[in-house]
């Protein structure tokens, strides 16, 4: 199959899922690639973790941050079953700071990342990307913003509705009236974007390779693999990745290695027209259209 047919059938089956996807697959060792809308920006909710992971080793690195260095963080605010870690805590804990980046990339601990950012804020964090030479990732607030969306508002009662509300509002004209799905203030990227970050990470680049190894250890150790993992990992195959999930959107970023050393980067921002909290078919289907570009290019 060519890939413009193959397109035109895995655009029909997001439509059909319910699901707007921006997806993009490339060949880390030859620099191939294809996707679907790859440049069309996004709210990235948790794959900010993978930036703010790699400024906070950058300062380490140069010295203005230790990595033991112990960090008293208050217990979480729990509103939904979703947070783990630390956000889950009823008491203040003493964390080092590497191990703050073990829970904010492996199991997704948003207290943990805003125990980071508190040492490295969003602007921070952004000019060291761009010191870096990474480009379209804006990185503007701190995971604590993101617990204040109509879900939180109208309660657990009224999730339907709040995802009907935000759904609505989407594609309704500039902004949006939910600040963390507004693209002028809330932490964007694009697939593309996030395919360059996890290009910097697996392949020579300004990121120090010593960081660079201990984040792409730390995604391999992620423990969310409900999304694109069932596709990409096996006996034969490492797949480490960052998934990023709020209200409507469901998004996950990362890289599988072949035993025969083929190496892909892969991800995958989707935003679903279906007003439901836990979508397993919207997952799959994920998975099922990301795997397909990949197939298409291991073949061709």
């Amino acid at each position: 199959m060519n890939d413009e047919r193959l397109l035109r059938e895995l655009r029909d089956l997001l439509r059909d899922g319910g699901l707007r996807g921006s997806f993009l697959v490339r060949d880390l060792a030859t620099g191939e690639e294809l996707g679907i809308d790859p440049d069309r920006e996004l709210p990235v909710a948790s794959l900010v973790k993978i930036p703010l992971a790699i400024a906070t080793l950058e300062r380490v690195r140069r010295g203005e941050l230790d990595a033991t260095r112990q960090i008293e963080v208050a217990p979480g605010r729990v509103t939904s079953p979703g947070p783990t870690g630390l956000s889950r805590f009823r008491h203040p804990a003493r964390m080092a700071v590497e191990d703050l980046l073990y829970l904010g990339l492996s199991i997704s601990d948003s207290t943990a990342a805003d125990a980071l950012f508190a040492l490295t804020p969003p602007a921070e964090v952004a000019r060291i990307l761009g010191e870096l030479g990474l480009e379209g990732i804006k990185v503007r607030h701190p995971m604590g913003d993101l617990e204040d969306t109509p879900v939180e508002r109208l309660g657990p009662q009224q999730a339907r509705l709040a995802q009907e509300l935000v759904i609505a509002a989407a594609g309704s004209g500039p902004g949006h009236p939910v600040p963390q799905l507004d693209l002028a203030r809330a932490n964007t990227g694009t697939a593309r974007a996030f395919t360059d970050l996890l290009q910097a990470l697996w392949t020579p680049s300004a990121i120090d390779p010593a960081s660079a190894a201990r984040i792409r250890e730390l995604m391999g150790a992620n423990l969310l693999r409900q999304r694109l993992a069932p596709d990409f990992s096996s006996d034969a195959a490492l797949w480490s990745s960052k998934t990023g999930t709020l209200l409507h959107l469901r998004h996950e970023s990362g890289v599988v290695e072949h035993a025969d050393g083929q190496v892909f980067a892969v991800t995958a921002l989707t935003e679903s027209r279906v007003a439901a909290g836990r979508q397993p078919e919207a997952e799959a289907l994920m998975g099922r259209v990301a795997r397909a570009l990949r197939d298409q290019l291991r073949q061709g």
